[in-house]
């Protein structure tokens, strides 16, 4: 079988068609997938999921078509071909897409399924943290911080958490070892929640 890992680290979309491509929750979960635990099948997948191998062929072909998937070559037969994640990660700026057809809308449905995949993940530790052995359980770190900044000094600190992850995933990472979550949020509330 093929490298479980996709071969390209991320790509950057400014197409807001490419985004509601990702926006749709079976394609999201999909990409997910094939990028967490590397080439499928369709009918694998569907198990997965809960979806039939129609369903999900049909959404893999459709990622393809935006290219953030594609056919493992060498791999399967008609019947059962195996997919592959193109990129370990999707990335945007949110203003190269607002201001174009369709941008504001697809932002806020991503901002929002983001945030959904966040809580599942973050309720599935708590529910998994006791099975954890010791050594993961002390390096699990759940902080949060809060920063006065400007919007200009936001970004910066948005962009150079993302170079030492960029960093830590082209020279560090550790193949073969089990794959560790790691969320970066950087926000501003209008009024703190009580």
């Amino acid at each position: 079988m093929t490298e479980q890992t996709p071969p390209t680290p991320a790509v950057d979309v400014r197409d807001p068609r490419v985004l509601r491509a990702v926006a749709h929750p079976l394609r999201a979960a999909l990409l997910g997938l094939l990028r967490a635990e590397g080439p499928s099948t369709a009918s694998k997948l569907g198990q997965r999921l809960g979806e039939s191998s129609g369903s999900t062929s049909y959404h893999l072909r459709q990622l393809a078509g935006f290219g953030l998937v594609e056919e493992v070559p060498g791999e399967g037969t008609g019947r059962e071909r195996w997919w592959r994640a193109l990129h370990r990660s999707t990335r945007w700026n949110t203003e190269d897409v607002v201001g174009r057809p369709g941008g504001r809308e697809v932002v806020e449905e991503l901002t929002h399924q983001n945030l959904a995949t966040q809580r599942r993940l973050l309720a599935a530790h708590a529910a998994q943290r006791e099975q954890l052995d010791e050594a993961w359980r002390d390096a699990t770190s759940l902080n949060d911080w809060a920063l006065h900044l400007s919007p200009a000094g936001a970004r910066a600190l948005v962009d150079e958490l993302n170079d030492v992850l960029e960093r830590w995933r082209a020279g560090r990472e550790e193949p073969g070892q089990p794959l560790v979550q790691v969320l970066v949020d950087v926000f501003r509330l209008v009024e703190h929640p009580s």
